[in-house]
């Protein structure tokens, strides 16, 4: 069978988040796929069976994942296997995403709602990093830091953040003012915001679990075209993130597409504008453009296939 390791959010090889993506012949037991998973080695490994989607880390099944969604529709779309507009079927519903004719592919996704919530004990010190507020979404923790400087200089003590009781940690803050995007590395005022990729480990056996989106005028859109590797393009965003997620085997994922699915809300809200572009201030660095329409988010991004070839292992 088919697989494939696609960079999800970049139109540049080497960054984004890379995915792998595997194409189905059969049905798979949940054993082979997540010994799959683990040897890919990668924060998310996407297995499709006719519109059946479901995403495994290198240790857990998860209920949602945005890099491996786009990687997996890449695939398909590049392929020739797909042209128009494609319906998953997933743990979290049915996710329709849709391609322009300049190859930038749409995903709609739910919106997730962040409650206010106290700043847990520990949580300060493992980020190494004044919290000026947090809030908790459906899957994670949602924490917001003073500064986009404050989230890229983040260093932050992974095993004491496993210890905080959600999937994941987004940290978050609002960009500083508008500037070109830079290299890859390196905040939720106490008031309502709205939570990532699913893990599945902390739900009950047979679920899956969630598993590891400045004022002024428009940004301009910083996904219709690509720069070199190592280069830094002239592209604006909004807010920044990070996202930690050791409880489901994934220190710090590069990219996360769920995590945008709180904080496009919560940063749309708060700025004004439904229509936002994110960028993930992670080694690799990637910028997804966010559009609230109520209760549904898009994400969209490009991607990049690295490496096409096949299992020989069958389930």
């Amino acid at each position: 069978m088919r697989l494939f390791t696609v960079d999800a959010f970049t139109p540049t090889a080497f960054q984004g988040n890379p995915a792998a993506v595997c194409l189905l012949e059969s049905r798979a037991s949940d054993t082979w796929m997540q010994s799959v998973a683990a040897e890919m080695r990668l924060s998310e490994t996407a297995f499709l069976l006719g519109n059946s989607l479901r995403w495994f880390t290198p240790v857990a099944e998860v209920s949602l994942c945005g890099h491996a969604t786009l990687a997996t529709a890449h695939v398909l779309y590049s392929t020739g296997a797909a042209t128009g507009e494609i319906k998953f079927t997933t743990k979290s519903g049915i996710l329709t995403v849709n391609r322009s004719d300049d190859g930038l592919i749409s995903m709609d996704f739910p919106a997730k709602e962040v409650t206010p919530a106290t700043v847990p004990d520990g949580l300060e010190k493992a980020l190494g990093a004044a919290v000026v507020g947090v809030g908790h979404s459906q899957l994670d923790l949602l924490v917001e830091l003073e500064s986009e400087e404050a989230v890229r200089s983040l260093d932050p003590d992974i095993a004491a953040l496993e210890r905080i009781d959600a999937r994941g940690v987004i940290v978050t803050a609002r960009a500083a003012a508008p500037t070109p995007e830079p290299p890859a590395p390196a905040a939720l005022e106490g008031a309502a915001a709205r939570g990532p990729e699913t893990p599945a480990s902390a739900a009950p056996e047979g679920a899956a679990a969630p598993g590891p989106c400045p004022t002024g005028s428009p940004a301009p859109d910083p996904i219709s075209a690509g720069p070199a590797v190592g280069s830094s393009p002239a592209v604006s965003y909004d807010y920044v993130s990070r996202f930690f997620a050791p409880r489901v085997g994934v220190p710090e994922d590069p990219v996360t597409g769920s995590a945008h699915c709180a904080l496009a809300p919560f940063w749309s809200a708060r700025l004004g504008r439904a229509s936002l572009v994110g960028r993930q201030l992670s080694a690799r660095g990637g910028t997804i453009r966010t559009t609230v329409r109520g209760d549904r988010v898009d994400l969209a991004g490009r991607a990049v296939t690295v490496l096409s070839g096949t299992l020989h292992i069958t389930p």
